[in-house]
């Protein structure tokens, strides 16, 4: 493993280990309140404090098994383990929102006031603070590694915060302004709030699994650098992408001219592999060398032209 990618791993597991010592810190002091309350906001807070630390250990085990090097069953490496832990995370906040719904539901049935609201007031303020703390951590592990199970986990944590917001609400209008029942509304309001974040956080990890494709933008920037790596390169086209955890991959087909030697070829492709590896650090690229005038059959993107315009007018 080289330097750059030990530590982007390193990153990610400080990441998941934050995460893992705040949702402890926020299990325990949620407990207590709402022992001490008996409110249902805060319940269901409570309960997603305790999802959150299952949540949380899945990630620091899925970003710790990413980080494995590649071996003999696994050339490619064990990124996918990011995605497979994001999912389990999306299944976990799922049945949180379900229980909270359900949960409110029967209060709404049978309005009872909450009791001691201050406590539940002021640990959900701390709550808030403490979760805010983690969110920016994350957004900056996320920027330097584009982790999709640290980015899952970030979705929660951030939807944490509205919910703490909510619980203090709910507190406010039932205790103090005698709307009896807004706890409740209120814990149906975050369970749809979870559930809400668990569908987007699944869309990141699905398709990390089926190898969606990079955005047009990232796709252009890269072939852009890649057309313009060496003056003997005739053309590009078979260009593929994906990600995978923290790391992504790029392979394409590079055309140069029919009567150079072999060595003469490997020496443009090398000089091709430093110029975008030096640019993109982070992607892992494959490139296969085609004589100018040469057309493959069996490429399944044969008949769409994806070269973009520039590059067309380029070469």
């Amino acid at each position: 493993m080289s330097r750059r990618r030990q530590l982007l791993s390193e990153a990610t597991a400080r990441a998941a280990l934050a995460s893992v010592t705040t949702a402890i810190f926020l299990l325990a002091l949620k407990g207590w309140a709402a022992w001490q309350t008996s409110s249902v906001a805060l319940l269901g807070s409570l309960a997603d404090s305790g999802l959150d630390l299952l949540a949380s250990l899945v990630t620091l085990y899925g970003v710790r098994l990413a980080a494995t090097p590649a071996d003999h069953d696994h050339r490619f490496g064990h990124g996918k383990a990011e995605a497979l832990a994001a999912l389990f995370q999306v299944a976990l906040i799922t049945a949180s929102a379900l229980a909270i719904g359900w949960r409110g539901v029967a209060s709404l049935a049978d309005p009872q006031p909450v009791s001691a609201p201050g406590i539940g007031v002021a640990v959900s303020g701390i709550a808030i603070l403490a979760t805010i703390a983690l969110v920016a951590y994350q957004r900056r592990i996320i920027a330097e590694t584009g982790s999709v199970a640290v980015k899952a986990d970030s979705i929660h944590y951030q939807g944490d915060i509205l919910l703490n917001l909510a619980v203090i609400a709910a507190l406010v209008l039932d205790r103090y302004a005698g709307l009896l029942g807004a706890d409740a509304l209120f814990g149906l309001a975050i369970a749809a709030w979870l559930g809400w974040g668990a569908f987007k956080a699944s869309a990141h990890a699905i398709d990390d699994l089926m190898d969606k494709e990079w955005s047009e933008g990232d796709r252009a920037h890269y072939m852009e650098v890649a057309a313009g790596a060496h003056p003997e390169l005739r053309g590009i086209h078979d260009f593929r992408t994906r990600r995978s955890g923290n790391r992504s991959f790029a392979q394409f087909h590079m055309v140069v001219a029919r009567d150079m030697t072999v060595a003469e070829a490997h020496d443009i492709v090398e000089a091709v592999e430093n110029e975008l590896k030096t640019r993109f650090p982070k992607v892992e690229v494959l490139i296969h060398l085609d004589p100018e005038g040469h057309v493959d059959s069996d490429d399944p993107l044969a008949e769409q032209d994806v070269t973009p315009h520039w590059f067309r007018k380029r070469i």
